[in-house]
């Protein structure tokens, strides 16, 4: 869990004695390639600290799937509006590759947050970065076309390029792969 409490310390102080009020919240969990984390029905009631892997967020409209969001190494999943309003998920989480995860569980760690102004401290960060990551894709989405949603990945993200399956990453760009496929091609010549 060093790599957690690294990833904490970078956001804010964080002291020796609220990490040890914060262990009984925590649990290390692995994941399976396409195991869920979270179903969609469900209510999500952990955010997930990436250690090793990755993870996406998803839903399906008439078989399709419709991918909203992918979580690597140091990010923070959850289903934000799930967690935050205890309503079922409408999304679907699932491991895309074997995933290493520590998992913040809710209730304990609302409870170590009552305990510690610096837990709760943390939590507001956490989603806070969760928030303003899915407002800045929602923003893309809104306002670009596929190639410079494209161009924007390459530049600020190209190790997504680099795992995300054609397949998986065209509807989150929200083309068809063939699509996606000319657009890398015309780039390319």
């Amino acid at each position: 869990m060093d790599a957690l409490l690294k990833f904490i310390r970078s956001l804010t102080s964080f002291s020796d004695e609220s990490w040890t009020l914060l262990q009984p919240a925590l649990t290390k969990k692995n994941f399976k390639k396409n195991e869920y984390l979270l179903k969609e029905g469900q209510v999500c009631r952990s955010l997930y600290f990436i250690e090793k892997g990755y993870c996406k967020s998803y839903y399906t409209i008439n078989g399709v799937v419709k991918n909203t969001g992918f979580f690597f190494e140091g990010d923070i999943a959850t289903n934000i509006s799930s967690f935050g309003s205890d309503r079922p998920s409408e999304y679907f989480m699932t491991a895309c590759e074997p995933l290493s995860v520590t998992q913040f569980d809710k209730q304990l760690l609302m409870e170590a947050g009552k305990r510690s102004p610096e837990i709760e401290t943390v939590g507001r960060h956490c989603i806070r970065l969760f928030a303003a990551r899915q407002e800045t894709f929602a923003t893309l989405f809104k306002l670009y076309m596929a190639a410079e949603r494209l161009r924007y990945l390459e530049e600020n993200y190209p190790f997504m390029l680099q795992r995300i399956p054609l397949l998986q990453l065209a509807p989150f760009l929200g083309v068809a792969r063939e699509t996606l496929s000319r657009i890398r091609n015309r780039r390319s010549q």
